[in-house]
């Protein structure tokens, strides 16, 4: 491979701090955050989101806890201008929630953004132009002088034109942002910040928000921490500046350089939930934001229903989150080494007999960085034993045999079943063999032949319609140890009233996941949907088949009720 093309990052663009503080120092604290989901995240999206979705994701950011969010950049678009102003029009901004734009240093769209505040209690408007050579040289062909000369004339275009319209109950704070940063000789761009400052005049009541971003990442997590601390160390009115770190993640170091220049004198961070953004995407916020919480850090975010972040999130990006991804993965909290399994045992016992001795609840648990109850998961899948065929094994047979798409977890719970039969049993698990294991769990046994019927609630029949309002108005009728109950119930979707229905029944039930497909086509065409539920404080998984996809879904619910009283 060709790597003599490639330059050294030092070689090019050296810092010269040999005696930089950072290495030394601790973070104790959170940052301020922002959220770029509705912007840099939105602007990557292989299917940018719709208003529905945008609103979604806004709402979900702010019941998290995000107090500074990005909504768009309103002069590129008038779907961004549209959503913007809905914001507005709905009144959706809390007090105490300040919502930014982005814009180009020129004046016409400088003039386009600011009117899309009208109306909101606090905002922030975010000039940008690019800075490094590359840029300068090539993309723009401008020089030194000129480059700054925009950014001081957009910051001047800013000021003199909310100093025109915007009303003074209205709060309106200024971000700069010399894009491309990391590629900027230093001392260039500290002069252009300087210069910006020059004209917006930081003091107490008026600060600046001057954004460093690595744009592209282009070194490793430490260079960019002398970076911030060469910037913080030499810009005057630093107590009037709040220095904010933007890190893309194309050297899949985003978090940790994000975590060294907080330690360098950052105290802002950019980014998007689970990383969203161009290109490998912006710097995950919530991995930043739990990094903090695991180092006895409150993140001033709320993480505790992360299974519900995560699916609003993949609804709003139509993109799914890695098995893998940090903290939210759904293999992250589970070991499949017999070895990790005991040692996770031993610690969960060795925790609960600390806090009966002591009171103790430190986590300490090997292998497991954070306690999983403390995002909303469960320790099903930490301390379930694989079987010896593991569950891949078992997905791979029902998926080839049956069609089964097993959801992760669902894969999990069923590998301990089947390790159970095969702990009493003995020898191999044969195609068959395990579809009837299968089948004798999780479906009403009277359908697969050399099976005992099973369960105390049986599916009768269901009548369906929905009203103008697009509520759901169910009339379901469910056996009950034989006998036949008519139940009437609405909700929010047929699952909704479906649930409704069953808690007539006396159960609490909370639904945590949920997954269909199709097993076949044509006109015999059959479905296969899949819940996990939380029942009456037990969460296990149910699981239904039927050529109607909603009979199915409730049949999978159905199941999952029979199994808390197996």
């Amino acid at each position: 491979m060709p790597f003599g093309k490639y330059r050294p990052f030092l070689d090019t663009n050296p810092v010269d701090l040999p005696d930089r503080q950072w290495p030394g120092k601790r973070i104790t604290k959170a940052p301020r955050w922002l959220s770029t989901d509705l912007r840099d995240g939105n602007q990557a999206l292989i299917e940018p989101m719709d208003p529905a979705r945008k609103r979604a994701m806004f709402d979900l950011l702010v019941k998290m806890g995000y107090k500074e969010i990005e909504i768009g950049f309103p002069a590129a678009s008038q779907t961004d201008l549209d959503f913007v102003r809905s914001l507005v029009d709905n009144d959706a901004v809390p007090e105490d929630v300040t919502v930014s734009v982005l814009t180009q240093a020129r004046t016409d769209l400088i003039h386009r953004t600011i009117d899309t505040l009208e109306g909101f209690p606090r905002a922030t408007v975010h000039l940008y132009n690019a800075t490094a050579p590359v840029f300068r040289n090539v993309v723009f062909r401008n020089d030194k002088e000129a480059t700054k000369q925009l950014a001081i004339d957009g910051t001047r275009d800013v000021m003199d034109y909310l100093e025109k319209v915007m009303d003074d109950d209205v709060i309106v704070g200024y971000q700069y942002s010399p894009e491309i940063f990391v590629d900027t000789e230093l001392d260039f761009a500290l002069e252009v910040c300087e210069a910006v400052m020059d004209i917006w005049q930081p003091a107490d009541d008026r600060e600046i928000i001057l954004n460093l971003p690595s744009t592209v990442e282009r070194a490793t997590p430490n260079v960019y921490a002398d970076q911030i601390e060469w910037m913080s160390r030499n810009l005057s009115r630093r107590e009037h500046v709040v220095l904010s770190a933007h890190n893309h993640n194309d050297r899949g170091t985003g978090v940790a350089t994000s975590e060294l220049a907080m330690l360098a004198g950052a105290d802002r961070v950019e980014g998007c939930l689970f990383g969203q953004g161009e290109r490998t995407g912006n710097v995950d916020l919530v991995t930043v934001g739990l990094n903090l919480y695991t180092q006895g850090i409150d993140p001033q975010i709320d993480f505790s229903n992360i299974d519900e972040v995560q699916k609003i999130v993949e609804h709003c990006t139509r993109m799914e989150t890695p098995a893998r991804m940090p903290y939210v993965g759904d293999l992250v909290y589970t070991s499949f080494s017999g070895s990790h399994q005991d040692a996770i045992k031993k610690g969960f016992e060795a925790r609960r007999k600390k806090i009966e001795e002591t009171g103790d609840d430190t986590w300490d648990l090997p292998y497991l960085p954070i306690d999983p109850a403390d995002l909303g998961r469960t320790y099903e899948a930490v301390v379930r034993v694989n079987s010896q065929s593991g569950k891949g094994g078992v997905a791979y047979l029902l998926s080839t045999t049956k069609n089964l798409d097993l959801p992760r977890r669902l894969q999990i719970e069923l590998s301990q079943i089947v390790k159970n039969h095969t702990d009493a049993s003995g020898g191999e698990v044969t195609a068959d063999e395990l579809w009837h294991i299968f089948a004798d769990e999780y479906l009403p046994a009277s359908e697969v032949d050399g099976l005992e019927p099973w369960g105390m609630y049986a599916l009768r029949g269901t009548s369906m319609t929905t009203d103008e309002d697009a509520r759901s108005h169910l009339t379901v009728t469910i056996s009950v140890s034989g006998e036949d109950r008519e139940i009437t119930t609405s909700g929010n979707g047929p699952i909704d009233a479906f649930v409704a229905a069953i808690e007539q029944l006396g159960h609490r039930i909370h639904v945590l996941d949920y997954a269909e497909h199709a097993l076949s086509e044509g006109r015999d065409a059959t479905a296969a949907a899949y819940v996990e539920a939380e029942i009456d404080d037990q969460v296990l998984w149910g699981v239904g088949i039927d050529p109607s996809t909603m009979t199915a879904s409730f049949k999978s619910i159905i199941s999952a009720l029979n199994r808390t009283r197996r």
